[in-house]
């Protein structure tokens, strides 16, 4: 057995319509097809990878909510930075740029609608 790739990330919101725009309208992802599963929720897609698994959850903590259990980031590989940061100035969303000493990485660092920290990554050898 050998790890190879991650696939997505869950999210359990209780604001699924305001995320499902935020990632729509400020990192670019598309809203796509999802199981009939017996609770509210919406696939976000990187191309043909269902990348971003939202649940809509109005009631009782999740396990490992009530002991403070949390992901402190994802991350994204992106192309086209310039287009991406006049993205984040047209949303008026906030954002951290960051240039990673010693590599020709630039991070942008941003929080969804829940507080989710995601970082998007732009290696400008590639631009």
């Amino acid at each position: 057995m050998g790890l190879q790739k991650l696939d997505h990330v869950n999210i359990v919101t209780t604001r699924l319509s305001e995320m499902v725009e935020w990632y729509q309208s400020v990192l670019g992802l598309s809203l796509g097809p999802r199981p009939d599963f017996p609770f509210a929720g919406a696939w976000l897609y990187t191309g043909d990878t269902a990348t971003i698994h939202l649940i809509e959850n109005n009631g009782a903590p999740k396990v490992g909510s009530e002991v403070g259990l949390k992901l402190e980031h994802f991350a994204f590989s992106a192309t086209g930075m310039d287009q991406f940061e006049k993205r984040l100035h047209q949303n008026d969303q906030e954002f951290e740029k960051i240039a990673v000493p010693g590599t020709s990485l630039i991070q942008f660092h941003v929080a969804d609608p829940e507080g989710n920290h995601v970082h998007i990554d732009f290696d400008t050898a590639q631009e």
